[in-house]
């Protein structure tokens, strides 16, 4: 199957601010929020690839003996005053690289002492608190209201010819918590199936890089011959253009980055479960519940009045301030 390119993990127009190093893993949902912080605080980051080397990979990232030996290759991240650290992986980096000409911010708890870095961004469900540290109630991204405005004058045509009200279901994988195979796909096909015949809707069906082939064949098999749309991973990613064009999104609960860009959108998102079990993602999607942002789904559209919920702007404004960036940040009384 050929995989999606990132649809958010680079700002849409690079800033002429001052760079920033992105240390992480080469995972397409970390480069998301540390790209998506950078777009938003008008930071132009360049990325910094942490692997493992040899039996490293057998150590928590802690344990190294050298952490600067594990960016590779060898972008040497004294270009910049500022870093980003993403993740456990990358925090290691991260508070090596700390000096006193160098600030680092690390996104994710680190599960490292915090006071090791200048500032910890994450979310409520990761349970810590510090003087350095801010709260989210949802993963970082890059969806901005702007960008969605961009996608939807994009894709309306594209989207043209599915009935309205559309649905924009967006499909993550099994991982280590949750599993997406083909006993799940089934049934979730099931209730799409039965909202296109009582509701009347449309479907547009995006898969990300998890999703098996054999999941991508139920959903096109069972949706297709009803009208619904599913995009066959060739060509343009429809990614934003279904955020911005849907009237409700279905997203799949194994994902956090997923349901925070949905939930950053204007319109009702359900959420379809799936067999497993994650005590950060339940805390995550019980605070979004209790907002009235979320609700799940059961194979019927639902529509109740939304606003959109991203405290990625907020939390922009608050690390520019706190490190003295140049930038007249809006008072943001949600961010802890």
């Amino acid at each position: 199957m050929t995989h999606a390119p990132d649809p958010i993990s680079r700002p849409a127009a690079p800033s002429t601010d001052s760079p920033v190093a992105v240390v992480a893993e080469d995972l397409a949902g970390m480069r998301s929020q540390a790209f998506g912080l950078a777009a938003r605080a008008g930071l132009a980051p360049f990325f910094c690839p942490v692997r493992a080397r040899g039996l490293w990979g057998r150590l928590p990232a802690a344990w190294w003996p050298a952490p600067l030996r594990a960016i590779n290759p060898p972008v040497d991240p004294r270009a910049a005053g500022l870093v980003f650290s993403v993740g456990g992986t990358g925090g290691a980096v991260g508070a090596a690289l700390r000096r006193a000409d160098r600030r680092v911010v690390q996104i994710q708890n680190p599960r490292l002492r915090l006071g090791r870095f200048d500032l910890v961004i994450a979310n409520r469900h990761d349970e810590i608190s510090g003087p350095n540290v801010l709260l989210t109630r949802t993963a970082l991204h890059g969806v901005s209201p702007a960008r969605l405005a961009a996608a939807r004058a994009e894709w309306e045509p594209r989207l043209a010819h599915l009935p309205r009200p559309l649905v924009a279901v967006l499909l993550g994988g099994s991982n280590g918590r949750f599993r997406l195979d083909v006993a799940e796909a089934v049934a979730l096909t099931g209730h799409l199936v039965d909202m296109i015949r009582h509701d009347g809707v449309g479907v547009a069906v995006t898969p990300s890089r998890r999703t098996g082939d054999a999941v991508c064949a139920i959903v096109r098999a069972g949706l297709c011959p009803l009208g619904g749309w599913v995009w066959d991973m060739q060509g343009d990613n429809p990614y934003l253009g279904l955020l911005a064009c849907a009237d409700a999104i279905v997203v799949t609960r194994d994902s956090v980055s997923m349901v925070s860009e949905a939930v950053a959108s204007d319109v009702p998102v359900m959420i379809a479960d799936l067999p497993g079990r994650s005590r950060r993602i339940g805390l995550f999607l019980r605070d979004l519940a209790r907002a009235g942002r979320i609700r799940p789904f059961a194979g019927r559209m639902e529509s109740w009045p939304v606003r959109p919920l991203d405290d990625t702007g907020a939390v922009a404004d608050e690390m520019r301030r706190r490190l003295g960036l140049e930038r007249d940040p809006a008072p943001y009384s949600d961010i802890a």
